[in-house]
């Protein structure tokens, strides 16, 4: 199957957009990246995208949206699958796709989180979601074993937000999850999710973390020995 000319609309922070670019990276297929402002939605992008929201996938004068449906018709244009061939297997990938969206509501919620109290509740709640991932663990490396696959490319981005949330504080999220603290290592290094952000990645996180005048915004504000000059 030939591949026809890709569009991806994307945002510098969005964890949606991250999958979908790591899928393109790992099933090598060429594309453009365009970056839009969530807060300055151009009007092209209000015509064309029905929920408002990143990732879009331009295939021609097609458009496609929702990240997941995004990242599996990437994978089906490709030789190869990054979902497993089994039916059951294939379908709990996809149930654990969808926690890891669950995940990045609780995280959402631990960043614009106004008091300590509330803060602490969502901390509870992160640290509650990777037990459950701990307590069903059959990966060596990554999710289900020693290969990349979709569910891994959704936690990827995930992680990343702790990449800089622990540059703030040590918010013990992961301190009973070994294997957990292992995948994430993994997928550190793997170069698709490396790939899949701008180098001023955590710059721009810090930045968003402060406009959010939330509790955390006040833990990042406490930290002016390490900010950035174009951040403090």
């Amino acid at each position: 199957m030939s591949i026809p000319e890709l569009e991806l609309v994307s945002h510098h922070l969005c964890p949606y957009v991250q999958r979908a670019v790591i899928t393109l990276l790992e099933k090598e297929i060429p594309h453009q990246r365009t970056y839009i402002d969530l807060s300055n939605k151009p009007d092209w992008f209000r015509q064309i995208s029905p929920l408002g929201k990143v990732p879009l996938l331009k295939v021609g004068d097609e458009v496609l949206f929702e990240s997941a449906v995004i990242c599996e018709y990437l994978d089906e244009i490709t030789p190869g699958s990054l979902h497993p061939t089994d039916p059951l297997a294939k379908a709990k990938h996809r149930a654990w796709i969808e926690f890891g969206s669950s995940i990045l509501n609780t995280i959402a919620g631990f960043y614009n989180a106004a008091t300590e109290e509330a803060f602490e509740q969502k901390r509870r709640d992160l640290v509650d979601k990777f037990a459950w991932i701990e307590r069903h663990w059959q990966g060596n490396g990554y999710f289900a074993g020693d290969r990349f696959l979709l569910v891994d490319a959704v936690y990827g981005p995930i992680f990343r937000y702790f990449d800089v949330f622990d540059s703030i504080a040590d918010f013990k999220v992961f301190v009973n999850t070994p294997n957990v603290r292992g995948w994430r290592q993994a997928l550190q290094a793997r170069s698709s999710i490396q790939q899949a952000v701008t180098g001023d990645y955590p710059e721009r996180l810090l930045m968003f973390l402060i406009q959010r005048h939330s509790y955390l915004s006040d833990l990042v504000h406490s930290k002016t020995d390490y900010l950035p000059a174009n951040v403090m």
